[in-house]
Protein backbone atom coordinates (compact mmCIF):
# COMPACT_ATOMS: atom_id res chain seq x y z
CA UNK A 1 0.00 0.00 0.00
CA UNK A 2 1.44 3.19 -1.20
CA UNK A 3 1.92 5.69 1.75
CA UNK A 4 -0.98 8.76 1.96
CA UNK A 5 -0.02 11.22 4.30
CA UNK A 6 -1.44 14.66 5.40
CA UNK A 7 0.50 17.74 5.58
CA UNK A 8 -1.10 18.40 9.33
CA UNK A 9 1.41 19.14 11.86
CA UNK A 10 -0.24 16.88 14.14
CA UNK A 11 -0.31 13.01 13.97
CA UNK A 12 -3.29 12.89 12.41
CA UNK A 13 -6.23 14.75 10.34
CA UNK A 14 -9.68 14.38 10.76
CA UNK A 15 -11.33 14.41 7.55
CA UNK A 16 -15.14 12.75 8.33
CA UNK A 17 -16.58 11.82 11.78
CA UNK A 18 -14.72 8.12 12.08
CA UNK A 19 -12.12 9.02 9.16
CA UNK A 20 -8.27 10.15 9.74
CA UNK A 21 -5.53 10.75 7.49
CA UNK A 22 -1.93 10.44 9.31
CA UNK A 23 0.79 12.64 8.82
CA UNK A 24 4.30 11.61 8.42
CA UNK A 25 4.70 12.24 12.02
CA UNK A 26 3.26 8.47 12.73
CA UNK A 27 5.82 6.94 10.81
CA UNK A 28 7.72 4.69 12.37
CA UNK A 29 11.41 3.42 12.57
CA UNK A 30 11.16 0.14 10.48
CA UNK A 31 9.35 0.95 7.69
CA UNK A 32 8.66 4.34 5.06
CA UNK A 33 4.98 2.44 5.06
CA UNK A 34 3.96 2.00 8.62
CA UNK A 35 2.81 4.02 11.40
CA UNK A 36 4.70 3.71 14.98
CA UNK A 37 1.85 2.20 17.03
CA UNK A 38 1.57 4.35 20.01
CA UNK A 39 0.13 7.40 17.87
CA UNK A 40 -2.64 4.79 16.27
CA UNK A 41 -3.41 3.37 19.82
CA UNK A 42 -4.01 6.84 21.26
CA UNK A 43 -6.43 7.55 18.24
CA UNK A 44 -8.51 4.72 19.96
CA UNK A 45 -7.65 5.19 23.13
CA UNK A 46 -9.17 8.71 22.35
CA UNK A 47 -12.29 7.30 20.47
CA UNK A 48 -13.52 5.06 23.65
CA UNK A 49 -13.38 7.87 25.75
CA UNK A 50 -15.21 10.61 23.26
CA UNK A 51 -17.37 8.31 21.51
CA UNK A 52 -21.37 9.13 21.17
CA UNK A 53 -22.99 8.40 24.14
CA UNK A 54 -19.85 8.18 26.53
CA UNK A 55 -20.53 8.72 30.10
CA UNK A 56 -18.65 11.30 31.58
CA UNK A 57 -18.29 9.74 34.98
CA UNK A 58 -16.62 6.75 33.78
CA UNK A 59 -12.76 6.37 33.01
CA UNK A 60 -10.50 4.03 31.31
CA UNK A 61 -8.50 2.00 33.68
CA UNK A 62 -7.64 -0.43 30.83
CA UNK A 63 -6.87 -0.94 27.60
CA UNK A 64 -5.81 -3.79 25.50
CA UNK A 65 -4.44 -3.26 22.09
CA UNK A 66 -3.83 -6.25 19.45
CA UNK A 67 -2.17 -4.94 16.17
CA UNK A 68 -2.78 -7.61 13.75
CA UNK A 69 -0.97 -5.65 10.92
CA UNK A 70 1.59 -2.99 10.52
CA UNK A 71 -0.30 -0.15 10.37
CA UNK A 72 -0.17 1.74 7.29
CA UNK A 73 0.05 5.27 6.13
CA UNK A 74 -3.50 5.53 4.96
CA UNK A 75 -6.97 7.23 5.43
CA UNK A 76 -8.42 4.79 8.55
CA UNK A 77 -11.43 4.44 9.81
CA UNK A 78 -12.48 4.10 13.73
CA UNK A 79 -15.37 2.06 14.86
CA UNK A 80 -16.58 1.77 18.07
CA UNK A 81 -18.80 -0.68 20.02
CA UNK A 82 -20.12 -1.32 23.56
CA UNK A 83 -19.67 -4.70 24.44
CA UNK A 84 -21.11 -4.74 28.20
CA UNK A 85 -22.63 -1.90 29.61
CA UNK A 86 -23.28 -1.31 33.73
CA UNK A 87 -23.94 1.13 36.37
CA UNK A 88 -20.12 0.86 37.70
CA UNK A 89 -18.18 -1.23 34.86
CA UNK A 90 -18.48 -1.21 31.19
CA UNK A 91 -16.55 -2.79 28.44
CA UNK A 92 -15.48 -0.71 24.85
CA UNK A 93 -14.57 -2.15 21.51
CA UNK A 94 -12.87 -0.27 19.22
CA UNK A 95 -10.91 -0.90 15.68
CA UNK A 96 -8.40 0.77 13.11
CA UNK A 97 -9.50 -0.57 9.24
CA UNK A 98 -7.44 1.44 5.82
CA UNK A 99 -9.94 2.00 2.84
CA UNK A 100 -10.09 -0.77 0.98
CA UNK A 101 -8.25 -3.64 3.74
CA UNK A 102 -8.62 -6.00 6.62
CA UNK A 103 -8.89 -4.27 10.53
CA UNK A 104 -5.15 -3.67 11.31
CA UNK A 105 -6.10 -2.67 15.63
CA UNK A 106 -8.16 -3.53 18.04
CA UNK A 107 -8.44 -2.19 21.35
CA UNK A 108 -10.41 -3.40 24.03
CA UNK A 109 -11.10 -0.19 27.02
CA UNK A 110 -12.29 -1.34 30.29
CA UNK A 111 -13.82 1.79 31.96
CA UNK A 112 -14.76 2.06 35.72
CA UNK A 113 -17.19 4.38 36.99
CA UNK A 114 -15.28 7.69 39.26
CA UNK A 115 -16.79 9.21 42.31
CA UNK A 116 -14.30 11.94 43.32
CA UNK A 117 -13.63 11.97 47.26
CA UNK A 118 -15.75 8.33 47.95
CA UNK A 119 -12.02 6.97 49.23
CA UNK A 120 -9.19 8.12 50.24
CA UNK A 121 -6.52 8.61 48.35
CA UNK A 122 -3.44 7.03 48.30
CA UNK A 123 -0.38 9.81 47.84
CA UNK A 124 2.83 9.07 46.62
CA UNK A 125 5.87 11.24 45.35
CA UNK A 126 7.52 10.53 42.12
CA UNK A 127 9.88 7.41 42.06
CA UNK A 128 11.88 8.71 38.83
CA UNK A 129 14.07 11.21 38.75
CA UNK A 130 12.10 14.25 36.67
CA UNK A 131 12.33 15.64 33.06
CA UNK A 132 14.53 18.58 34.25
CA UNK A 133 17.34 16.13 35.32
CA UNK A 134 17.28 13.90 32.53
CA UNK A 135 19.26 14.14 29.32
CA UNK A 136 18.64 13.90 25.69
CA UNK A 137 19.87 10.96 24.01
CA UNK A 138 20.30 10.51 19.98
CA UNK A 139 17.95 8.11 18.13
CA UNK A 140 18.78 5.06 16.59
CA UNK A 141 19.61 5.69 12.59
CA UNK A 142 16.58 5.50 10.91
CA UNK A 143 16.41 6.29 6.76
CA UNK A 144 14.09 9.27 7.21
CA UNK A 145 14.07 12.40 8.43
CA UNK A 146 10.55 13.21 9.54
CA UNK A 147 8.68 10.03 11.62
CA UNK A 148 7.63 9.76 15.53
CA UNK A 149 11.13 10.06 16.49
CA UNK A 150 10.87 13.77 15.17
CA UNK A 151 7.48 14.11 16.66
CA UNK A 152 8.61 13.19 20.21
CA UNK A 153 10.84 15.01 22.99
CA UNK A 154 12.95 12.64 24.85
CA UNK A 155 15.11 12.84 27.91
CA UNK A 156 16.87 9.86 29.75
CA UNK A 157 17.13 9.54 32.97
CA UNK A 158 18.64 6.31 32.86
CA UNK A 159 19.50 4.35 29.74
CA UNK A 160 19.22 5.41 25.86
CA UNK A 161 18.23 4.58 22.62
CA UNK A 162 21.38 2.79 21.18
CA UNK A 163 22.29 1.25 24.73
CA UNK A 164 21.15 -1.65 25.73
CA UNK A 165 18.88 -3.09 28.26
CA UNK A 166 16.50 -1.02 31.14
CA UNK A 167 15.87 2.49 30.78
CA UNK A 168 13.86 5.38 32.50
CA UNK A 169 12.84 7.86 29.56
CA UNK A 170 10.62 10.76 29.41
CA UNK A 171 8.58 11.41 26.84
CA UNK A 172 6.38 14.91 25.21
CA UNK A 173 4.29 15.48 22.41
CA UNK A 174 5.88 18.41 20.02
CA UNK A 175 2.70 18.00 17.68
CA UNK A 176 -1.33 17.02 18.77
CA UNK A 177 -2.82 13.93 18.12
CA UNK A 178 -5.77 15.42 16.16
CA UNK A 179 -5.13 18.17 13.96
CA UNK A 180 -7.05 21.45 15.75
CA UNK A 181 -8.11 19.43 18.80
CA UNK A 182 -7.26 19.76 22.48
CA UNK A 183 -4.90 16.77 23.54
CA UNK A 184 -6.19 15.04 26.03
CA UNK A 185 -4.26 13.43 29.00
CA UNK A 186 -5.36 9.62 28.05
CA UNK A 187 -3.54 10.74 24.70
CA UNK A 188 -0.23 11.49 25.92
CA UNK A 189 -0.08 8.34 27.75
CA UNK A 190 -1.38 6.42 24.96
CA UNK A 191 1.15 7.73 22.30
CA UNK A 192 4.24 7.12 24.86
CA UNK A 193 3.32 3.78 26.20
CA UNK A 194 3.67 1.65 22.86
CA UNK A 195 7.83 2.50 23.26
CA UNK A 196 8.62 0.62 26.12
CA UNK A 197 10.32 -2.14 23.98
CA UNK A 198 12.58 0.24 22.22
CA UNK A 199 14.22 2.46 24.35
CA UNK A 200 14.85 -0.98 26.67
CA UNK A 201 15.94 -3.38 23.99
CA UNK A 202 18.47 -5.98 24.90
CA UNK A 203 19.19 -7.32 21.17
CA UNK A 204 20.80 -4.98 18.20
CA UNK A 205 18.45 -3.04 16.44
CA UNK A 206 20.85 -3.77 13.52
CA UNK A 207 20.72 -7.86 13.64
CA UNK A 208 17.23 -8.67 15.84
CA UNK A 209 14.00 -7.40 15.20
CA UNK A 210 11.32 -7.18 18.20
CA UNK A 211 7.90 -6.57 17.32
CA UNK A 212 5.00 -6.01 19.68
CA UNK A 213 1.44 -7.88 18.83
CA UNK A 214 -0.13 -5.98 21.79
CA UNK A 215 0.03 -3.99 24.41
CA UNK A 216 -2.13 -3.49 27.61
CA UNK A 217 -2.04 -0.31 30.01
CA UNK A 218 -3.61 -0.11 33.21
CA UNK A 219 -4.20 3.23 34.78
CA UNK A 220 -4.89 3.85 38.44
CA UNK A 221 -5.13 7.95 37.45
CA UNK A 222 -4.33 9.48 34.43
CA UNK A 223 -1.61 11.93 34.02
CA UNK A 224 -0.55 16.06 34.63
CA UNK A 225 1.95 17.51 33.21
CA UNK A 226 3.00 17.05 29.35
CA UNK A 227 5.62 14.50 30.48
CA UNK A 228 5.04 10.84 30.78
CA UNK A 229 8.05 9.01 31.84
CA UNK A 230 8.48 5.12 31.08
CA UNK A 231 10.46 2.75 33.36
CA UNK A 232 10.51 -0.71 30.91
CA UNK A 233 12.58 -3.31 30.77
CA UNK A 234 12.90 -6.18 28.33
CA UNK A 235 13.13 -9.89 28.50
CA UNK A 236 13.68 -12.52 25.78
CA UNK A 237 13.71 -16.02 25.69
CA UNK A 238 16.03 -18.23 23.18
CA UNK A 239 13.15 -19.47 21.84
CA UNK A 240 11.82 -16.03 20.43
CA UNK A 241 9.63 -14.48 22.54
CA UNK A 242 9.76 -11.83 24.66
CA UNK A 243 8.03 -9.62 27.20
CA UNK A 244 8.61 -5.58 27.90
CA UNK A 245 7.04 -4.55 31.07
CA UNK A 246 6.73 -0.45 31.58
CA UNK A 247 6.03 1.58 35.40
CA UNK A 248 4.48 4.95 33.71
CA UNK A 249 4.86 7.94 35.60
CA UNK A 250 3.95 11.76 35.67
CA UNK A 251 6.15 14.29 37.78
CA UNK A 252 3.72 13.79 40.44
CA UNK A 253 4.37 10.10 40.61
CA UNK A 254 3.28 6.31 39.18
CA UNK A 255 0.08 6.63 37.50
CA UNK A 256 -0.03 2.89 35.85
CA UNK A 257 1.60 0.03 34.06
CA UNK A 258 2.33 -0.89 30.36
CA UNK A 259 2.90 -4.77 29.23
CA UNK A 260 3.55 -5.71 25.79
CA UNK A 261 4.56 -9.25 24.54
CA UNK A 262 7.36 -9.34 21.65
CA UNK A 263 8.11 -11.31 19.18
CA UNK A 264 12.10 -11.58 18.46
CA UNK A 265 13.58 -13.05 15.32
CA UNK A 266 17.01 -12.52 13.25
CA UNK A 267 17.13 -9.83 10.60
CA UNK A 268 16.62 -11.42 7.45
Amino acid sequence: MTAQTSSAEAFFERVAEDRYVPAEYTRGPWSADSQHAGPPAALLGRTVQTRHGAREDMRLARITFEITKPVPLAPLTVATRVLREGRSVELVEASLTPDGGAEVMRARALRIRTQPGSVPQETSGPEVPGPQSARTEPFFPVPWDVGYHTAMEARFAHGSFLGRGPATCWLRMRVPLVDGEKTAPLDRVLVAADSGNGVSNVLDFARHVFVNPDLTVHLHRHPAGEWVCIDARTSIDGAGIGMSETGIHDEQGPIGRGVQSLFVAPRD
